[in-house]
């Protein structure tokens, strides 16, 4: 019998939560909030500051290109993968601590270097043709990966998860359609090429150099893992499709 009194919405929504609703609300609201500062800054500083402090403008760009990726991550999943979606969805610790040290190593790199050394000849945010040539391709990868990782989210669905599965769902289905009849792991294509991208963007040498290489050896460990789990999923199924579409990643078969 209906007493009157709406159902209090499940624990889990509460603060402090795994779905807390203000918690992602909050979370939403920040990543917005710089995406939105970004938007404004990026022509801001580009073109009214002075030379040579023009180059700043790299700085509000990397920021807006993690708080978007970091909301499509949430966004993609609950549109898309519903019942996964979660806080953590939103993937701002992932990897704690040494993808925060990551990033913030580049954004002080850019600072830095550009504040100290800005009519410096060395490195793609030295000027020059070529110089402009690189940055502008960073910017170009930047976009690509983004869209290619927010593809590969939505058209794998409620198949996707940020964690390699060790054992299979019922409802776990191999797809090979789409972006994926293209890139055999085009969510880490992606996220490998957006990070180099904001690094060439950046004009970052150091940091260019340590996200090639971490990354490589991030992917190089864990595509196997994966597709050691996928083999015992699917076998010849899975077998037949590592063997005709490629990753796509520099040294990663």
């Amino acid at each position: 019998m209906d007493d009157g009194f709406a159902r209090p919405p499940p624990i889990e929504f509460y603060r402090g939560q795994a779905r807390s609703l203000s918690g992602i609300a909050f979370r939403a609201f920040c990543l917005g909030a710089v995406f939105s500062a970004s938007l404004v800054l990026v022509p801001l500083v580009a073109y009214g500051a002075s030379e040579p402090y023009f180059v700043f403008w790299r700085l509000p760009f990397f920021l807006g290109a993690l708080g978007a990726f970091h909301f499509l991550e949430f966004w993609t999943t609950a549109c898309y993968n519903t019942p996964a979606a979660d806080i953590s969805s939103f993937l701002l610790t992932s990897n704690w601590p040494l993808y925060t040290i990551a990033h913030s190593a580049a954004f002080f790199e850019c600072a830095v270097v550009n504040t100290l050394w800005p009519w410096r000849s060395w490195g793609p945010a030295a000027g020059g043709t070529w110089a402009g040539y690189l940055c502008v391709a960073g910017v170009a990868l930047t976009l690509l990966g983004q869209a290619v990782r927010s593809l590969a989210m939505i058209q794998c669905g409620r198949n996707f998860n940020h964690l390699v599965q060790q054992s299979r769902a019922a409802e776990h289905r191999l797809v090979t359609n789409g972006i994926y009849s293209i890139l055999r792991h085009p969510s880490y294509f992606g996220f490998y090429w957006w990070a180099v991208g904001t690094q060439l963007a950046m004009g970052n040498v150091f940091c260019l150099a340590a996200y090639v290489v971490l990354l490589w050896k991030f992917f190089a460990n864990r595509i196997p893992f994966e597709e050691h789990h996928l083999l015992q999923f699917f076998g010849d199924e899975y077998m037949n499709y590592r063997r005709r579409v490629h990753v796509w990643i520099p040294l990663i078969k």
